[in-house]
């Protein structure tokens, strides 16, 4: 196996945005860094299922739904 292949793993902290913190090991960074997180899974739509409301103004969903009105989906 070749020498210096694997990356160094070592340990970091992880902020979340409510200010909670954790330690995990990673790539990241080095040694004792803190990684500010700007979106996390308290706070993203995606994992919370916010109201994310679709806002085209005439754009692709529009064109799509044109395009595709008539075969009755």
């Amino acid at each position: 196996m070749k020498q210096d292949l694997h990356p160094d793993y070592h340990m970091i902290t992880v902020v979340m945005t409510n200010g909670t913190e954790y330690q995990t090991r990673s790539t990241w960074g080095s040694e004792g860094d803190k990684m500010n997180l700007d979106i996390d899974p308290t706070t993203h739509p995606a994992w919370t299922g916010g109201n994310q409301q679709l806002m085209d103004r005439g754009g692709r969903v529009s064109r799509f739904k044109k395009r595709y009105e008539g075969l009755g989906i």
